[in-house]
């Protein structure tokens, strides 16, 4: 049995962090029943499908991105698998049947233009997200000042770009998800008398020497929305809700770190992402990231 997993690649996507998250998080967080789960900044879902995969316990789940097209796709696999199928598997087919490598990469450059440009119903620019995710540079997801789509081919030969039987394992698992579009401020779902857990890994912060790929949308996110960030967290903290946040181990200048005097009275630590800051290989060095909290995992205190 396939199971369910991101059907995109998206930067920063946390797939190498799962298992160093998931023991952060609330030691009494197996005990709980009933759990609502939320993401305000789903991006590709690796935290989400893990989540869904490994606590039978979570019962109601709501999840946000501010990228329409990105949460159309999500969209189309709970509601309709079948017709992302076909429109994707139209797009694999013709791709597919390029023989050269000019011609795949002229067959990419005419879909990245029919995405930007073209007259698309939401299915169909669905499918060419994902198409464009499998077939351009790293997988990447970038935008111009514009909000069009400009990140270069990728050399890549036939591959499987719909992969059925992940989008129909994630359609089943998608079923008891609350898909919403925007930006997180408005998202203030009721939170009622359950188990609130809320994991949000917000565009980071950037940090000296780093390429930082943060420009999923033709919206900022700047030092004025981080700490719009942090209010919206003691608002949700307030509420009894537990919360696990990732961002960049960013510092001040007079070099004290950023996040931690933020998010003064919170539990905050740094750990080490198994991803690299440079994309040249001559470069790399690995990266040190924060992950902040509102609960104390090792006591399974909360602040």
């Amino acid at each position: 049995m396939t199971l369910a997993r991101p059907f995109v690649k998206w930067a920063g996507g946390k797939v190498n962090l799962l298992d160093l998250l998931e023991s952060h998080l609330p030691v009494d967080f197996n005990k709980q029943t009933e759990i609502t789960y939320i993401e305000p900044f789903v991006g590709g879902g690796s935290m989400l499908f893990h989540m869904l995969n490994t606590h039978s316990n979570i019962s109601y789940v709501i999840i946000n991105d501010i990228n329409k097209d990105l949460i159309r796709c999500y969209q189309l696999i709970k509601e309709n698998p079948d017709a992302l199928i076909k429109e994707l598997s139209a797009l694999e087919k013709k791709y597919n049947a390029c023989e050269t490598e000019d011609s795949r990469k002229a067959y990419y450059y005419m879909v990245r233009e029919m995405y930007n440009h073209g007259n698309l119903n939401e299915d169909a620019k669905a499918a060419h997200l994902i198409f464009l995710n499998k077939t351009c540079f790293n997988g990447l997801y970038r935008v111009n000042h514009n909000g069009e789509f400009n990140v270069p081919y990728g050399i890549y030969r036939k591959q499987i770009i719909c992969n059925t039987d992940i989008i129909q394992a994630d359609h089943k698992l998608l079923q008891k998800v609350e898909i919403k579009c925007g930006s997180y401020e408005k998202l203030f779902p009721r939170l009622g008398e359950g188990y609130c857990f809320m994991y949000l890994d917000p565009p980071y912060r950037s940090i000296k020497g780093a390429t930082n790929f943060r420009k999923y949308s033709e919206y900022k996110f700047e030092d004025e929305e981080q700490i719009n960030l942090k209010a919206f967290c003691d608002v949700y903290s307030n509420a009894g809700c537990h919360i696990m946040l990732s961002n960049s181990d960013s510092e001040n200048e007079d070099g004290s770190s950023f996040f931690s005097e933020l998010y003064n009275g919170y539990f905050c630590e740094t750990i080490v992402a198994p991803r690299f800051i440079n994309s040249f290989s001559a470069k790399k060095k690995k990266q040190t990231e924060v992950l902040i909290k509102n609960y104390n995992s090792l006591k399974g205190a909360s602040v």
